[in-house]
């Protein structure tokens, strides 16, 4: 493949993650199909579906895209408050895109094998920023423990049971309960 085609193909790419985006926040996930996305993007259905299974694919890798973008805390204050601020940096981030992140929590549940290679990649980015913000020596229960905190805070809040703004207020006090004292 010469230089110029991956160039094109990168391109066709982006346009259709970025018209996905904005179909999603216009229309909702509901409403939206990988053809609506296709016509925004200007290319064909069938070029759509070359980079995308189905639209919770596209779901699953805006959200990447999007978590992926989240800066890195810095790595001072006590192990509870990195890990209190890696997660008011992760929920703020969500929170940036509402649309997306209703849409994602329903596409993460399905079984399609390219959601689940996004949702294990998501699931390993969560799991980073935790390891990053506990530091040297933490037990594997800890992070057990917060990482099952935080996706179940996540499905309540996919859930409309909180908002995804409220999520860092009410995970402070738990992440405390799970860290404990220095």
């Amino acid at each position: 493949m010469s230089s110029a085609t991956s160039t094109r193909q990168a391109e066709t790419v982006e346009r259709v993650f970025a018209a996905g985006l904005e179909e999603l926040r216009e229309v909702g996930h509901e409403a939206l199909t990988v053809r609506s996305v296709a016509a925004r993007a200007g290319v064909s259905p069938a070029t759509a579906y070359t980079y995308l299974a189905s639209k919770n694919h596209l779901f699953a890798e805006l959200f990447w895209r999007h978590l992926a973008e989240t800066p890195a805390v810095e790595e001072t204050g006590t192990r509870v408050e990195r890990v209190q601020a890696a997660v008011r940096s992760l929920t703020t981030r969500i929170a940036k895109e509402p649309a997306l992140a209703a849409a994602v929590t329903p596409a993460l549940l399905g079984s399609d094998a390219d959601v689940e290679r996004l949702r294990l990649r998501i699931g390993a980015e969560f799991a980073a920023r935790f390891e990053a913000a506990l530091g040297e020596g933490a037990a594997e229960a800890e992070r057990e423990a917060l990482l099952l905190a935080f996706s179940g805070a996540l499905l309540q809040a996919g859930m409309g049971l909180m908002t995804y703004d409220e999520m860092a207020d009410r995970l402070a006090p738990v992440v405390a309960v799970i860290v404990g004292k220095e």
